[in-house]
């Protein structure tokens, strides 16, 4: 089959692999037609991850169609032909955490946990493409993909709803409404979120609709500003030409917003002398990440208020004020997203025409083109917000 492989920063390519094989009863194979590039994908492109190998096959947004089931598999409303989306968290469904609807800190799914206990203290859940940190799993950039534990993983698409509809069901459209329902926004609160690329809009349009009176969205490029103002009817600010803080300030009667949301992560852009510090210590690994948006999150967000942090980070992080988080009495929640938790109650989002997910997708490619929809993605070129490719 054709899969799209990681050789390096900023090097990926399509290339003949073997297909993936039934490894465990449990396991499907799933013949995949719609795939999607995402944002955390662009953290192994540029090469932040030290635990990718050559070869590796990227991509954690896939959907598509069972072609073959374990004999292991307890679900017996899987037939092989449903079409399925495939949440980018690997779960077992049954250990101490997935029983308390924490899938993405499934106990049982990442082989390689010995890796991230190193760093993390503890494991996450295992994840489709994203490093052999959490599993070294063939990723959904492909023509097929093996799914573990599918009984728990694989979820049935109705009939009358297309790939575009649900495909952003296997991570951004529950990642920006998990984010968002971190905030705990209240009715009519204010939130400000950094960061307009997918998962931002996502969680623009779940904070309003979990009641939010008022989203302020952040970036600089011109685009993604556009659609949070025209798509998800947010009020705008451009980082490049406004002090955000002070704005934010203005914006709010001097309190500032009720929540924040860190939808950057690890790759932030900062500007001055700030921005320069975190891309020299990054570089020489006196930190892993840039926090910049995190630490002005923090500052920003009003007294007795939350910070949500969507946005990957994956070690260590520097200059963190966390004389403004403990004396402000702010609350943080972060995490991978449960996916599992919110399948069903999104799709009934969708079902209901609430939202139609597919108005972040700017770009359609072919799985052949996959190396230039990274790059374009990666550059914020020809407008590129979303790419989904068809295998």
């Amino acid at each position: 089959m054709k899969a799209v492989c990681w050789h390096g920063a900023n090097d990926v390519r399509v290339e003949t692999v073997p297909d993936p094989k039934l490894i465990n009863p449990r396991d499907a194979i799933v013949k995949i037609t719609s795939t999607a590039i995402c944002g955390s994908d662009l953290h192994l492109y540029d090469g932040f991850n030290p635990t990718m190998q050559k070869g590796d096959i990227l991509g954690h947004e896939f959907m598509g169609e069972i072609v073959e089931l374990g004999s292991g598999i307890q679900n017996k409303h899987l037939k092989v032909g449903d079409r399925v989306v495939v949440p980018f968290t690997i779960s077992c469904g049954s250990c101490f955490f997935c029983n308390r609807d924490l899938w993405s800190l499934c106990d049982n799914s990442n082989p390689n946990a010995w890796m991230a206990e190193k760093i993390m203290g503890y494991s996450p859940a295992g994840l489709f493409g994203y490093s052999h940190l959490t599993g070294g799993y063939a990723g959904g950039q492909a023509e097929y993909a093996r799914v573990p534990f599918a009984d728990t993983g694989l979820f049935k698409v109705p009939e009358g709803l297309s790939d575009e509809q649900v495909l952003f069901l296997t991570d951004i459209f529950p990642t920006g409404y998990m984010a968002a329902e971190n905030c705990d926004i209240q009715p009519g609160d204010t939130v400000a979120i950094w960061g307009c690329g997918p998962v931002g809009q996502f969680a623009i349009r779940s904070a309003y609709m979990l009641g939010a009176g008022r989203v302020i969205a952040i970036d600089r490029v011109p685009e993604r500003l556009q659609m949070a103002k025209e798509q998800g009817k947010a009020e705008i600010l451009n980082y490049e030409e406004v002090e955000v803080g002070e704005a934010l300030k203005e914006m709010t009667g001097g309190r500032g917003p009720d929540s924040v949301m860190d939808a950057v992560g690890m790759e932030a852009h900062g500007m001055g002398l700030e921005g320069l510090y975190d891309k020299v210590t990054q570089a020489v690994r006196m930190q892993t990440d840039r926090p910049n948006v995190l630490r002005q999150a923090i500052v920003a967000c009003r007294k007795g208020g939350t910070v949500s942090v969507p946005g990957v980070y994956t070690g260590f992080v520097d200059k963190i004020p966390m004389g403004a988080f403990m004396n402000k009495g702010l609350t943080m929640k972060t995490g991978q997203t449960h996916l599992h938790r919110y399948l069903r109650p999104l799709l009934e989002h969708v079902q209901n025409g609430d939202i139609d997910p597919s108005f972040v997708i700017t770009h359609r490619l072919s799985l052949d083109q996959a190396p230039h929809g990274y790059e374009i993605f990666k550059h914020k070129k020809d407008n590129c917000i979303k790419i989904v490719l068809k295998p």
